[in-house]
């Protein structure tokens, strides 16, 4: 599979990568064997990027990349985890319910601090039972998962001591490039006019429906020399599904504005034969800020399955049809979320 450099750096990614929050129970159960031959799956298609979390499953998901990635050759493969949740050990009737089936007896902290992110990649290395993380990724901070007021907080312990903490990794070779792992546009802006970082994993907001990302971020990646990681390229499932009864788009059933627009495209896809899932995977990578694609499933066949799409060859002329009927959420940073 082709690969393509992260950031400023000489670390180079697989064009489609693997995401392990299914691994880690979201919304339904994955058994460990059903885990590990997803993961043979993913390797048997080529895929040599593999990114996990301490919030998936509360550490399960980081056990389970960790006990496939030990078997495979030192150096064949990225693995990237994120920091700014410290799991804390609780009782088994006091394990919170954030959406994932049958998760280990953890609840989280929030904590962007030197300390924390320092705790948190110690963790994360005792889970993995690796002694190499390749890429860290601030995890989830922003209004759109902390609100306004907390948000400020946990802002202030990044600038104030959590990019040292990164730039300390990176510089003593613990890590290679780190950023942010989010799912929103302005925070983005507020970090990088910062900091220099050396990549963003973003979901949701580059894809064939969703252009967020377009008006302000792409261009200061490509000015900063950051790389975009892209997730949700199917916008929780309707990209792939279509407008059908039940359809999610960005973790809610889908409007009936969204619904609309996703059946026009799908209608494009059709009259040039191909299945809307198609260009919707093969979308983010048409832009030279993008180096991955990332692709999150429990399921052996649903992998193979979109590797099927990844590799269909388009017509050259397909995207242009689609922007009418995209969607462009205002890119607002930090002073205007303030207000």
């Amino acid at each position: 599979m082709k690969t393509r450099t992260i950031g400023r750096t000489d670390l180079a990614v697989t064009e489609y990568s693997f995401g392990t929050a299914p691994l880690g129970g979201l919304y339904r159960a994955c058994p460990r064997d059903v885990a590990m031959a997803t993961l043979q799956a993913a390797w048997d298609e080529g895929l040599r990027y593999f990114d996990t979390a301490p919030w998936y499953g509360f550490g399960r998901a980081e056990r389970t990349v960790g006990d496939f990635l030990g078997d495979r050759p030192k150096g064949s493969y990225v693995l990237s985890t994120k920091v700014g949740r410290v799991m804390m050990p609780v009782p088994d009737d006091k394990v919170p319910d954030y959406g994932f089936v049958d998760p280990l007896p953890f609840d989280a902290r929030y904590d962007y601090s030197y300390d924390g992110i320092m705790r948190c990649v110690e963790q994360s290395y005792a889970r993995l039972g690796l002694n190499r993380i390749d890429i860290l990724y601030v995890h989830d901070i922003g209004v759109y998962t902390h609100g306004a007021e907390r948000n400020a907080v946990y802002l202030r312990q990044l600038f104030e001591s959590g990019l040292k903490a990164l730039a300390e990794l990176k510089s003593s070779g613990t890590i290679k490039a780190y950023g942010l792992g989010v799912n929103e546009v302005p925070v983005c802006l507020d970090v990088m006019r910062e900091a220099d970082i050396d990549c963003i994993l973003l979901a949701g907001r580059y894809t064939l429906l969703d252009r967020s990302a377009v008006k302000e971020l792409l261009p200061l990646c490509e000015t900063k020399g950051t790389s975009l990681v892209v997730g949700g390229v199917f916008n929780s499932g309707i990209l792939a599904t279509g407008p059908v009864e039940g359809s999610h788009f960005d973790y809610m059933p889908a409007t009936p504005e969204v619904a609309g627009k996703v059946g026009a495209m799908m209608e494009i896809a059709e009259r040039n034969g191909v299945p809307l899932a198609a260009p919707a995977l093969h979308f983010p990578l048409q832009h030279p800020a993008v180096a991955s694609v990332l692709l999150g499933t429990a399921r052996p066949e649903s992998l193979r399955r979109n590797m099927a799409l990844a590799r269909m060859a388009l017509p050259n002329d397909i995207y242009p049809a689609f922007e009418p009927y995209t969607l462009v959420a205002p890119a607002l940073g930090l002073d205007a979320v303030r207000q």
